[in-house]
């Protein structure tokens, strides 16, 4: 079974919001609110309470930042201690502990910093292809709705856009 992606876009934020309450309340078999993304230059927090929240990946990536910072930032700074012309003197540590934990807390906070980064800029796919139904104008007054829809329910989504006064309907064939 194909699936496609539909894209509605208006610019009266009333339809836009009328489109996605009614996929909301299941007025399209098949359709629920985890099948639309919304685009618009600006926030929507009356829409965001319909779609409910949207689950982000990029605190796992901040989490392994940080433990991969913490351990390998431990190891690394113990090893290189270790390992330079160890020369113990009169009950020094050769590794020590006080000034590794100040460096390892930097190095935590480093690659923590770093894969945030690294996971923000994946998920917000920005290394990606642009899709073939983006619109320039999303990005400056318009609201886009993109819906992910099967074949047997393209046609109800397409009504349901032309019946809330859409502008342009933009059409992609994912699978």
């Amino acid at each position: 079974m194909k699936k496609y992606k539909v894209m509605g876009l208006f610019s009266n934020f009333r339809e836009a919001f009328n489109v996605v309450e009614e996929i909301g309340a299941q007025k399209i078999a098949g359709l629920t609110v985890d099948d639309i993304t919304t685009k618009s230059p600006i926030e929507h927090p009356e829409i965001d309470e319909i779609l409910g929240q949207r689950r982000s990946h990029v605190p796992k990536f901040t989490l392994c930042g940080a433990l991969f910072g913490m351990t390998f930032g431990f190891l690394f700074l113990a090893s290189a201690q270790a390992t330079f012309l160890v020369q113990p003197q009169g009950g020094k540590p050769v590794v020590p502990l006080p000034s590794n934990i100040v460096l390892t807390y930097e190095l935590l906070i480093l690659f923590g910093v770093l894969f945030t980064l690294t996971g923000f800029l994946i998920t917000a796919r920005m290394f990606t292809k642009r899709s073939s139904i983006y619109s320039e104008n999303v990005g400056i007054d318009q609201i886009g709705i993109v819906i992910e829809v099967n074949e047997n329910t393209i046609e109800p989504a397409k009504a349901l856009l032309k019946a809330h006064k859409t502008l342009e309907i933009r059409e992609e064939v994912l699978k």
